[in-house]
């Protein structure tokens, strides 16, 4: 039985536990392990997580498989009013292709628009598999952005929306 439970900062242990199984899977593919490293300190770090939660306002769900976290997503406002950003949605690879990531995406979805957004806007990087499942689940390519995050590392994205 699937739940979600919002997440504190006292959750953070959590998140980076997932952070470890989940993320490195993901990214070795397409990114090195030196921009791997580089990014799971920059954005997972205790004091890169305390920030988003408390003081950029970044609303966390951590899943749950029973009492066992399978998964975390992240969102928050943006400065156009009607449009919010997903900024995380992570799912433990035994999980995936079974409908999961969609009950986590729709949930997000759904305490967006009752916050009064009519658009869900996400970022993925242009070479993770990742996208596919959003195109399935409504999204659609609105530009493409490349970040510059330091150290030499550049993030080179899609910038996917979804109206709701």
């Amino acid at each position: 039985m699937y739940h979600i439970k919002t997440a504190t900062v006292n959750d953070i242990p959590v998140i980076q536990e997932l952070t470890e199984k989940i993320w490195r899977p993901t990214y070795q593919p397409i990114l090195t392990p030196e921009q791997i490293e580089y990014m799971i300190v920059m954005m997972y770090s205790t004091a890169a997580l305390t920030k988003q939660i408390s003081e950029l306002q970044h609303r966390f769900l951590i899943l749950l498989d029973e009492e066992k976290p399978i998964g975390f997503a992240a969102y928050s406002t943006t400065d156009t009013p009607d449009v919010y950003k997903l900024h995380k949605i992570y799912l433990d690879l035994g999980y995936q292709g079974k409908g999961v990531g969609k009950f986590l995406l729709s949930e997000v979805a759904e305490r967006v628009k009752a916050s009064g957004a009519s658009i869900l806007e996400l970022d993925v990087n242009r070479f993770n598999k990742a996208k596919l499942f959003y195109e399935k689940q409504g999204f659609s390519v609105y530009k493409e952005k490349n970040t510059d995050i330091g150290n030499g590392y550049l993030m080179e994205d899609f910038v996917m929306r979804k109206p709701l």
